[in-house]
């Protein structure tokens, strides 16, 4: 985003958003008409983006009803969308943002509208359950395992800050093919994300980085900040035991205690001053300093379920993503860093939702 966006959208503006229909590498339709629709994303979940859309049925004269045509823009055999929302940054120019390739899953025509559901490309990898055992064989890596799990359905890049490692042999998963790139990320101390441009990045699980956005609780101005309602102990934790086995068989064990000051959690703090363990285990992990930056990684992904969060209710900012730092000002906190865990920004003009973490 220029300069000049980020000054607007802090704001009111005047919005709009476009889409592109591809399939296996061809333009089908471009600016594809959008009435109405919403974009989410939870990190929590296997496939984080979602996002609704409803298009008039007839627009300059073409029929956007995907009726039986395989290839027609809105059908889900296979049809990616590419979605850029606009902002208005005066002299009739619109300056669009990239928010990213969706998967069409769903699409339907009720007579004068079509409503289209689609899902980040991750459903690639989730739909696509394991038809024969995979075996990593004796030249294999965790990054080569990921590459042969996921492409060609999504060109991987790894983040040059993961440093790549071999992997025992009589390693072996059966069906769910998502679920073994996961477990080879937990033990890599590893994490991805689609990116805007439909790559699979693979990077260190990190809360590092300074806030791309300060949001501060101001009614008049549109943004309110509270807290979210409901706490449990169901689940909590306070230390994460992880366990792998050396070549020789014995049993190796690395701890990563909670000691963050503002984690209601933390250990040795008012939660329990006893350990509360959360374990993890893994064949992947083959020495105690592998078995070290697993649990390490493990404890900040489950923080991003356990700690702390914030509900902010917002004027639309299509530069957010989840996992962006962000500096909330409100509910009794000032400047504190944040974490982006859900969200949801509307194709038009509306309130923007936010769940952020505090870290």
């Amino acid at each position: 985003m220029s300069t000049s966006v980020l000054a607007i959208v802090q704001g009111n503006y005047t919005m709009a958003v476009r889409a592109e229909s591809w399939l296996g590498g061809s333009l089908l339709a471009d600016n594809i008409p959008i009435s109405d629709g919403s974009e989410t994303r939870d990190r929590s979940l296997a496939v984080p983006e979602q996002i609704s859309l409803t298009i008039p049925r007839r627009d300059r004269g073409f029929d956007w009803d995907p009726g039986t045509d395989p290839e027609h823009p809105l059908a889900a055999y296979g049809q990616m969308l590419r979605i850029d929302f606009g902002v208005d940054i005066g002299g009739g120019v619109m300056e669009w943002i990239n928010r990213g390739w969706y998967l069409i899953t769903d699409s339907s025509c009720d007579g004068t509208t079509v409503s289209v559901t689609c899902a980040g490309l991750l459903t690639l990898i989730d739909e696509a359950k394991l038809i024969a055992t995979f075996q990593p064989g004796s030249t294999d890596t965790l990054g080569s395992i990921i590459r042969g799990l996921v492409e060609p359905a999504l060109t991987v890049s790894f983040d040059g800050a993961l440093t790549d490692r071999g992997v025992p042999l009589g390693l072996q998963w059966d069906t769910d093919r998502l679920g073994a790139v996961t477990e080879v990320l937990n033990a890599w101390g590893a994490d991805c994300r689609v990116t805007e441009d439909a790559y699979l990045l693979v990077e260190p699980v990190s809360d590092a980085g300074a806030p791309v956005v300060s949001l501060t609780d101001d009614r008049a101005a549109g943004t309110v900040v509270q807290w979210q309602g409901s706490t449990s102990r169901d689940g909590a934790f306070n230390v994460v035991v992880a366990q792998g086995e050396d070549s020789a068989g014995n049993q190796l064990q690395a701890l990563a205690y909670d000691t963050l000051g503002t984690s209601p959690f933390r250990y040795g703090g008012p939660f329990n001053p006893l350990p509360v363990p959360y374990p993890y285990q893994s064949s992947l992990l083959t020495t105690v300093a592998q078995c070290r930056t697993a649990a390490a990684a493990q404890l900040l992904l489950l923080r991003r379920q356990a700690y702390r969060k914030l509900a902010v209710t917002m004027v639309p900012h299509p530069g957010l993503v989840t996992g962006d730092i962000v500096s909330v000002t409100g509910a009794g906190l000032t400047a504190a860093r944040c974490a982006i865990e859900q969200l949801s920004l509307p194709y038009s003009p509306g309130e923007q939702s936010l769940t952020v973490r505090v870290l």
